[in-house]
């Protein structure tokens, strides 16, 4: 088993391998971050570990998009790989007193928190999952814009700019377009992958959840295999974190906030919907209550419920 540390930007690929632990004895080269200098990677790792394909473990973060090209192609050649959180790996480098902070000392932290903490490997998450998610994520930036140019027309009317009115509202009307573009591309791709259009039909029967919610819901709960309701709602970010230490220290216990923070605003309204129309999370919120739990309190409850419900359902 070779553990190796991959650190990635933009364009390069910082790649070590720790060849003892203990020692901290490593090997390294960079390659360019690009799709034609994986092979070479792959085989550079080959040569030097004398390992085959599956006993090499590679560590990466999470650094947006740069490091999925990657991640999927050492999956598929036979890989095991991992991508890490990189709040735990910058916490894990302070513990053992690494102030270093280039692309080659990344790398070792990386191999090294590999090495020694008990990691979870990485697995894809299905290609019509990905792109359901790519799909809602471009209509969120669209409708984004859309908001700002509302924002834009209101004061330009306001302070009578005629000439940017004209613009503004030739601007809106483009991205109102694609904005229906998308919506029917995600109705269409729906359409197109049975198990997802059944999912989003049951989630949208569920009091509270309507047809976003129940798109986004769709995205989130089939890009991992979670084994519990508890681990989607983690996953979500719907995990109060409590502050405590003797009698001294008591602060308010607050959600994680981890993950799709659209996704928690969608689950915000449709747990304020669900106070009117679901008796099992109006019954749940009005316990709370009664208990002394302020309002937001009972409302992330609110939301983490109807993630298990849904979780249940699906």
């Amino acid at each position: 088993m070779a553990h190796i540390g991959i650190d990635v930007s933009k364009n390069k690929l910082d790649c070590l391998w720790l060849r003892d632990v203990q020692a901290r004895k490593v090997k390294t080269k960079v390659f360019p971050n690009q799709h034609t200098h994986y092979p070479a990677l792959l085989d550079w790792l080959i040569r030097h570990t004398q390992e085959s394909p599956e006993a090499l473990h590679v560590y990466l973060e999470a650094t947006g998009i740069y490091h999925e090209p990657l991640a999927y192609w050492l999956y598929q050649a036979g890989v095991t790989v991992y991508v890490l959180n990189p709040a735990r790996v910058r916490d894990f480098a302070k513990s053992t007193g690494i102030k270093n902070k280039t692309d080659k000392a990344d790398s070792h932290v990386l191999a090294l928190f590999g090495a020694t903490q008990p990691q979870q490997c990485w697995v894809p998450e299905p290609e019509e999952v990905r792109e359901l998610k790519r799909l809602v994520a471009r209509r969120d930036a669209v409708q984004q814009d859309i908001q700002r140019e509302r924002n834009r027309l209101e004061k330009a009317r306001f302070s009578r700019d005629s000439q940017a009115i004209i613009s503004i509202r030739h601007v809106l009307v483009a991205l109102e377009q694609e904005d229906k573009r998308l919506q029917q591309a995600i109705e269409e791709h729906l359409d197109q992958h049975d198990h997802l259009k059944r999912d989003r039909r049951l989630l949208a029967s569920i009091p509270g959840i309507g047809p976003l919610l129940s798109i986004r819901l769709v995205a989130a709960l089939r890009s991992r295999a979670f084994k519990s309701a508890r681990q989607a709602a983690a996953f979500v970010g719907l995990v109060p974190m409590h502050h405590a230490s003797g009698h001294s220290v008591e602060k308010k216990p607050r959600l994680t906030k981890m993950g799709s923070a659209k996704l928690r605003q969608q689950l915000y309204m449709g747990a304020v919907v669900a106070l009117r129309h679901n008796p099992d999370i109006e019954a749940q919120y009005a316990r709370l209550r009664r208990a002394g739990k302020p309002t937001m309190t009972a409302l992330g409850a609110a939301m983490r419920k109807l993630v298990h419900i849904a979780f249940g359902v699906l």
